[in-house]
C-alpha cells in the first residue's frame, strides 16, 4: 500500500530563494536515486509567500524508510534547518492510500 506525506514548512522571510534551490537539489537526488518514491513535489502557498508544502508518495512503507535514512536527505537537513522558521515548527503528516 503506498503512503503519502504532506510536510508543511515556513521559511524565513527572505530566505525562500535559498530553500527553494535546497530544496530543488534534493529532489533531484530523491528523483534520480528512488525508484521507490512516486512524486516528491513542492508547493508555495498563494496566500503567505514563505509558507510551502511538501507533497510525497511512496510505493510503500519501505520505500519511505529508504527515503529517510538516505545519506543525501540526511545531509541536507542542516541547510534545510537553517533557513526554515522554527517559531512555525515543520508539521509532517502521514497517509494511507486509500483509492
Amino acid at each position: 500500500m503506498s503512503v503519502g506525506v504532506v510536510a508543511r514548512l515556513t521559511v524565513q522571510s527572505g530566505k525562500e530563494s535559498e530553500f527553494e534551490r535546497i530544496f530543488s537539489d534534493l529532489q533531484a537526488q530523491v528523483r534520480e536515486k528512488e525508484d521507490g518514491c512516486l512524486y516528491y513535489d513542492l508547493y508555495r502557498s498563494k496566500e503567505s509567500a514563505n509558507v510551502y508544502v511538501v507533497m510525497e508518495c511512496y510505493a510503500d512503507q519501505e520505500a519511505l524508510d529508504v527515503h529517510g535514512k538516505s545519506e543525501y536527505f540526511r545531509s541536507a537537513q542542516p541547510a534545510l534547518g537553517s533557513v526554515l522558521d522554527m517559531s512555525s515548527p515543520p508539521e509532517i503528516t502521514y497517509y494511507d492510500h486509500v483509492s
